[in-house]
């Protein structure tokens, strides 16, 4: 789904509407523009471009599916074009959108009191206030209905305890949707910035999404008031819900490190010159190229199908899970045959093949692992759990 030629070998432009191509348009110039003249060095230096949050909120990219309270209200086929660009940029930038609009601002806008959305949402929606969501937990990832962070009721108010790992924008978030079990039931509440007992700390020494914040939140006697509490969120299918949002948009922005691995690939093949010809004239280069482009192109379609699925209300968690697992797993092998045509200088950051092949190799295990999808996936058509 691009406009460089090659990367549209299905003419998939041509079935999106007019408000589609503009919104990715947008997207493109926005990637274009603001991310890749200065994701390199925050990458090299393991920090978030923070300067990209506004901008990204006066775009209309954060929360852009939700109706009302300033967000932009786009369908989800846009939205996920939204996705694909930010990731073709980079994935810790994607990985911001995705967590401030599908994790943070979903469920407060489906689970939240009228209150808590009026003051929350807006100022998410323009980059104002940043969120992050508290799920995964040091002992249970892919198991998160185990959960061991609890609250409970005292008088006016609910105390925490608990600890959250491996938490988009963390440190820098201004309210945490943190999943915890009130009286064995899993509830959402939220946690504001600088409440007594509540930490967040960053996670140092990864070699994955290093342009992007990832924290440790600690939760000791941390006292919030009883209206911080979701109303209308209750059991494991809530936080999953919102888990469900989050994997749509990795599915198209995968496509987008793809792309940009694959173009990165193909126009270094016709300019290195080996045995007196661009090594692009090699049966095996070409081989790589064309397999590169036939997943790229089974992914844009894979993507496409399930927005209109989706924004026909007709969409299944299982088909979510089917794209999240392809599409990452075949932008993944796309960037490792991407570094690999670029030999040596595949590992040096000149190029942007090693960044997105680091990066992926997280996405490949988040928001549920290429395994778990795969027993996701088992389940609903055998009829029978692996997990049980």
């Amino acid at each position: 789904m691009s406009g460089m030629p090659g990367v549209d070998y299905y003419e998939v432009e041509g079935l999106l509407s007019e408000e589609e191509r503009m919104m990715r348009d947008v997207a493109r110039a926005f990637a274009d523009e603001q991310i890749l003249p200065i994701v390199t060095q925050h990458f090299r230096q393991g920090t978030f471009p923070s300067g990209l949050i506004r901008k990204m909120g006066d775009l209309g990219f954060l929360g852009a599916t939700l109706q009302g309270y300033g967000c932009a209200g786009i369908n989800n086929v846009a939205y996920g074009l939204i996705m694909q660009e930010l990731e073709r940029g980079d994935s810790g930038v994607r990985s911001f959108a995705s967590v401030q609009g599908s994790l943070v601002m979903y469920p407060i806008h489906a689970f939240g009191a009228e209150s808590q959305k009026a003051r929350w949402l807006p100022r998410l929606a323009a980059g104002e206030a940043v969120g992050c969501f508290g799920l995964t937990e040091p002992d249970f990832g892919s198991d998160p209905g185990n959960m061991a962070t609890k609250a409970v009721s005292v008088g006016a108010e609910h105390v925490l305890n608990g600890t959250k790992l491996w938490i988009t924008n963390g440190s820098i978030a201004d309210v945490a949707v943190v999943w915890a079990k009130l009286d064995g039931v899993i509830r959402g509440f939220l946690v504001e910035r600088g409440t007594p007992g509540f930490t967040a700390r960053d996670i140092h020494g990864k070699h994955s999404m290093r342009a992007s914040v990832t924290s440790e939140l600690s939760f000791q006697d941390c006292r919030i008031p009883a209206e911080n509490l979701l109303p209308k969120g209750d059991g494991l299918r809530a936080p999953l819900s919102c888990l469900n949002q989050a994997r749509y948009g990795i599915a198209w922005g995968a496509v987008g490190a793809a792309v940009a691995c694959y173009q990165a690939a193909l126009d270094y093949s016709r300019e290195r010159v080996q045995f007196n010809k661009p090594i692009a004239s090699f049966q095996l280069v070409q081989q790589k190229l064309v397999h590169m482009l036939t997943e790229i192109t089974k992914a844009q379609l894979l993507c496409l199908q399930l927005g209109r699925l989706k924004d026909a209300g007709r969409l299944r968690h299982t088909q979510v899970s089917l794209a999240k697992r392809n599409n990452v797993a075949a932008a993944l092998e796309i960037a490792r045959l991407a570094r690999d045509i670029h030999g040596a200088n595949g590992i040096v950051d000149e190029y942007p093949v090693i960044r997105h092949m680091l990066n992926l190799e997280s996405v490949f295990t988040y928001e549920g692992t290429h395994d778990i999808h795969t027993l996701i996936l088992g389940r609903d058509i055998t009829g029978i759990s692996a997990l049980e």
